[in-house]
């Protein structure tokens, strides 16, 4: 009998064990896919993924330093330095208010564009129009004409004091008219110890008038004004000139003033340390809690030293010397114990006292009540200092105590004081207002018609005021060319 044999076919799990027999790869393949499966199945479907997080750096980039390195640099130097010009940036001006304002102490809404602002003040130096919206105005005030109706005062002085520079750079207070080769020497010597206070003033004027170490008309003067200070410098204390009068810090504030700008406007690297230096030294001259006089840290203090190393520490600040801040706070507050709140007047060392004068035919020649000198000199620095018409309503006050005393060139009164006139002058510009166009006016009458003429002393004024014979002519005629320039060297400053 014969097997009959029957086929059947195979099953889906005898096909998957066979194929599972010949490849056992694939069944690891499916339990891999399987269990991502499952995985995925896990994971909800709104899930969204995290932004990738940035990437912090934890040490921030620094941006590379230039290092200077020190060098013993020789005179030639200053005068052959390469320095990157100055942008000369034309400033905007705010427009002045020409609103009366009656002469009353009581009257504080002195309306002028340099106080209706809530701006905050706007700190100034004393460089000129090289110094941009900052540093100076450049402005085309008063007559239409260039730096104001004085500027062709301004041109002669300068010309008279650059005739009048010695080669190595100074101006000799007492030995000036040896310039003078031809004709009748100038008169006017004023004191030889001097010689540093009045460069500084004459490096001022340059400086104010658009000049600097690197550009300008009187580049060559400036530069070796700048040169022949920094020769008279102590290298270890700082001290500019040498303490052989009893007022010799006079010099040295006014000689660090002007190399404040100098080194500022010119944007001179080489300039700065021994700048520093004399700032250094006045702070190290400052009575701790008030302000300066003629001996270091002798307890005592008056204004008119203290008005010019305000000035120096203002500009030193904007030019970003190192100075104690401090210092300037502690001097505002000196100031504000020696002003009679009453009246507004500001003494020399004493509240509400008259500006300071010499013992004996001095005094009987210059009689103190016929100027405000320390008055003018306490709102300037007020305005320098941030103060505002709003907050500080003494400053109304002290408008017009010098506003009631305005330049009058009158010999056989004793009413001449440039001093007083150029601290004036810029005071009750920033002011504005009548107080202003009335002082402004009775300027331009006192040294338009007495600057000379003629000679060897054309461009200068003779030096009858006050200080006359402690300067003589380049004293005058430095800080009147000073007073003159009031028009073009600042901007008005807006004070909060």
């Amino acid at each position: 009998m014969s097997t009959i044999h029957t086929y059947t076919d195979p099953s889906f799990d005898e096909i998957m064990a066979a194929q599972m027999r010949r490849a056992p790869w694939l069944g690891l393949s499916l339990v891999l896919h399987a269990l991502m499966l499952f995985v995925l199945m896990l994971v909800p479907r709104d899930a969204k993924l995290a932004p990738t997080a940035p990437k912090i750096s934890m040490k921030p980039q620094e941006d590379p330093i230039d290092v200077e390195e020190p060098e013993d640099i020789p005179d030639e130097k200053i005068v052959d330095e390469k320095i990157d010009e100055v942008t000369l940036d034309e400033p905007v001006l705010d427009p002045v208010d020409d609103v009366e304002s009656p002469v009353e102490a009581d009257d504080v809404a002195m309306v002028d564009a340099a106080f209706d602002s809530t701006m905050d003040n706007s700190a100034i130096g004393m460089g000129g129009n090289a110094g941009g919206p900052k540093y100076g105005s450049r402005g085309k005030r008063g007559g239409g004409k260039p730096g104001g109706p004085l500027s062709d005062l301004t041109t002669h002085a300068l010309t008279w004091l650059a005739l009048h520079q010695d080669d190595n750079g100074q101006w000799d207070a007492d030995e000036f008219m040896k310039h003078d080769l031809e004709g009748m020497p100038c008169d006017g010597a004023g004191n030889g110890a001097h010689d540093v206070g009045v460069t500084g003033l004459a490096l001022l004027a340059f400086l104010g008038d658009g000049s600097t170490m690197n550009s300008g008309a009187y580049r060559d003067v400036v530069k070796d004004a700048v040169r022949w200070l920094r020769d008279q410098q102590d290298p270890d204390s700082g001290l500019i000139g040498a303490p052989s009068t009893n007022e010799f810090v006079y010099d040295h504030a006014i000689a660090t003033l002007a190399l404040v700008e100098a080194a500022g406007l010119s944007r001179s690297k080489i300039l700065r340390p021994s700048v520093q230096k004399a700032l250094d030294y006045l702070e190290r001259h400052r009575n701790p809690y008030a302000g300066w006089r003629y001996q270091p840290r002798d307890g005592d203090t008056d204004m008119s030293v203290t008005g010019w190393c305000i000035l120096a520490y203002k500009s030193a600040q904007d030019f970003d010397f190192t100075i104690n801040k401090s210092a300037l706070d502690v001097a505002d507050a000196w100031m504000e114990s020696v002003t009679d709140p009453t009246t507004g007047r500001t003494g020399y060392n004493s509240p509400g006292g008259l500006s300071s004068r010499h013992h004996g035919e001095h005094a009987a020649q210059f009689p103190r009540e016929k100027g405000e000198c320390m008055t003018a000199v306490s709102l300037l620095c007020r305005v320098f200092l941030g103060h505002s018409m709003k907050s500080d309503k003494v400053m109304a006050k002290q408008a017009v105590l010098i506003s009631k005393k305005p330049p009058v060139w009158d010999v056989e009164s004793g009413a001449i004081d440039h001093y007083a006139w150029y601290y004036g002058t810029y005071a009750l510009y920033q002011i504005g207002g009548k107080h202003w166009r009335n002082w402004s006016k009775s300027l331009a009458k006192a040294v338009a018609k007495t600057q000379r003429k003629e000679g060897n002393e054309k461009g200068s004024w003779d030096p009858v005021g006050v200080w006359g014979e402690a300067g003589g002519r380049v004293y005058s005629t430095a800080i009147l060319c000073l007073t003159a320039q009031a028009y073009k060297r600042y901007a008005r400053v807006l004070i909060r």
